[in-house]
């Protein structure tokens, strides 16, 4: 999974610079799909459950699961790009939001909040911590910014198969759920919205917005559980 996660690093690194106003979404999965391939990888999510790209590509009011395509990115969109790779059977997971050209204030804010987010959460991933724990360090952490952390949708155990359990809530208790222990190989996601936390699903029956219609920002990091601090696998390339 190290070896998945330092593909996902550099993937992640070249999507950051090819977020540009004027480049359409299918470009975008175009530079994720070369990337993995030079370096060996596989796209995870690349007919996964019939999902047809390589990356999920959402703007905006799009928390997740957006499918690429000839859609435009536009001067101060959020965009949010979540990559999955796979490499001798182990999968890493991750994403990043990025701001085409200069985003409001406010869209920056949430960006930078949702970043952070992920920071405690990782913070609180040491052996005989809980999910709970997890969940209520990206919940405390935005609500009290004005912001609030999705709910109907979840970070999870990730490794040999894209979606294992346990599910890691962004919202929570500190001690309650499953217990942390070293070995476990878990994706963290705060998705996090300007507005309510409620979701709605789009025509295609894959992208999920926003249901006021408000801004979302995600990131995500695959995090190894050791004896001591949490191992980061998917950190971006510099």
């Amino acid at each position: 999974m190290r070896r998945a996660g330092r593909i996902m690093g550099v993937t992640l690194a070249a999507l950051r610079k090819a977020v540009v106003p004027g480049v359409a979404t299918q470009e975008l999965d175009a530079v994720a799909l070369r990337e993995m391939r030079r370096l060996g990888g596989k796209p995870t999510f690349k007919g996964y459950r019939g999902f047809p790209a390589a990356i999920c590509a959402s703007i905006n009011e799009e928390i997740v699961h957006g499918i690429p395509g000839d859609r435009v990115v536009r001067e101060g969109d959020l965009v949010k790009l979540d990559v999955g790779v796979t490499l001798d059977g182990m999968i890493a997971d991750a994403a990043i939001t990025v701001a085409a050209g200069v985003p409001s204030s406010r869209a920056a804010e949430l960006v930078e909040v949702t970043r952070l987010a992920l920071d405690e959460a990782i913070r609180a991933c040491r052996k005989g911590k809980h999910v709970g724990d997890i969940g209520a360090a990206i919940q405390g952490y935005v609500e009290p910014r004005g912001f609030s952390a999705v709910r109907e949708y979840v970070g999870h155990g990730v490794g040999r198969y894209l979606h294992e359990e346990p599910q890691i809530p962004n919202y929570g208790q500190p001690g309650m759920g499953s217990a942390l222990l070293p070995g476990m190989t878990i994706a963290i996601e705060p998705m996090v919205n300007a507005g309510g936390w409620k979701t709605a699903l789009k025509g295609d029956q894959w992208t999920v917005v926003t249901a006021d219609g408000t801004l979302s920002a995600h990131f995500e990091h695959t995090v190894l559980i050791t004896d001591g601090e949490p191992e980061v696998l998917t950190r971006e390339a510099e």
